[in-house]
């Protein structure tokens, strides 16, 4: 009787060692994989969350930084950079003003051949897959300081011309500057430097701009530049023109056996331009633009000038009334 309760209790203990190993190896299972815990989680978010703000982060400071700039050579085009700066600085372009005057339409401040003096970094995000090339839109506190110009000289013109502007309003300032009469802010080679740095970065949008940009001639280079210069972002809304000079259609790997098809392609480009607002408000300007996108352009610039200049209306003048002398405001009395 004895043996056979001690018997039962060996088959008990025996059947209960396999059940007490299958609870520790569980419980040993349970502790090599615990839960994810809720900071974790956060900290995986978190990461997650930075690298996607990091990526544009990236492309903000690539295109409002002003170190591409800084990197262009001359032979990075086709067409001289002096050549640009000199034309800008022209009165039927841009003109040159060496003392802060107000934009015509904005009344922002403007110096030297229209460089903007406070406009904020801009993105311009690259909406066309096919071009690699990012638009670059610095601030000009950022441009200054890249033209080698000191910043507190930039504060005190910019202090200088809203004190200004408020005691004289829009319409005696351009009167003072048709005159000649603002005491210049910059020298000639500090306004030259601004010009530089803000035409190469018309340049670089450019070829933001046109798939093709190093392909086209150099005076086709040259007007495109010109038009974002006087343009900016406005540019884009310039639907046509961009979509026709990045019309590839009429590209070939070959050339072809007739130049009819390229002086087709560069027609409708030139008639997106002279059926806009623009060339019809800035006659003498656009006629020069955009008779440069004429590939016969070099062999005589004035024939392709006239080509476009008879497609538009003839440039607004605007005279001076003359004053009547003494003599005849008394006969008028």
């Amino acid at each position: 009787m004895l043996l056979t309760k001690q018997c039962q209790i060996v088959v008990l203990l025996l059947l209960a060692i396999p059940a007490s190993w299958q609870n520790t190896a569980a419980q040993t299972t349970e502790a090599a994989l615990p839960e994810s815990s809720p900071q974790l989680h956060a900290a995986s978010a978190t990461s997650s969350s930075a690298s996607l703000t990091d990526a544009p982060a990236d492309v903000s400071r690539l295109t409002s930084s002003p170190q591409l700039l800084l990197d262009f050579k001359d032979s990075d085009i086709k067409f001289s950079l002096q050549t640009l700066m000199d034309t800008l600085r022209d009165t039927r372009h841009e003109g040159w003003v060496l003392a802060a005057y107000p934009d015509p339409k904005t009344s922002r401040p403007l110096i030297g051949a229209g460089f903007g003096l406070d406009v904020p970094a801009t993105e311009h995000p690259q909406l066309d897959p096919l071009n690699p090339h990012p638009f670059i839109e610095p601030s000009s506190a950022q441009l200054w300081q890249a033209a080698g110009l000191d910043s507190d000289q930039l504060q005190t013109i910019l202090d200088r011309f809203n004190r200004d502007l408020n005691a004289w309003k829009k319409k005696k300032y351009r009167r003072k500057i048709r005159m000649h009469t603002l005491t210049p802010e910059l020298t000639n080679v500090e306004a030259t430097r601004l010009l530089r740095i803000s035409s190469i970065q018309a340049v670089q949008n450019a070829r933001a701009y046109c798939r093709d940009f190093d392909q086209l001639t150099g005076p086709q280079q040259m007007a495109l530049s010109q038009l974002v210069f006087q343009m900016g972002v406005n540019l884009e809304e310039f639907v046509q023109f961009l979509s026709a000079i990045n019309d590839s259609t009429l590209q070939t790997a070959e050339p072809p056996a007739t130049i009819a098809p390229e002086d087709a392609h560069w027609k409708t480009v030139q008639r997106t331009l002279i059926e806009s607002q623009w060339a019809h408000q800035y006659t003498s300007r656009a006629t020069s633009v955009i008779a440069m996108f004429d590939p016969e352009y070099l062999d005589d610039p004035p024939a392709a000038e006239r080509r476009v200049a008879a497609e538009l209306p003839p440039p607004v003048r605007h005279h001076r009334r003359k004053a009547h002398s003494s003599q005849s405001k008394r006969k008028l009395a």
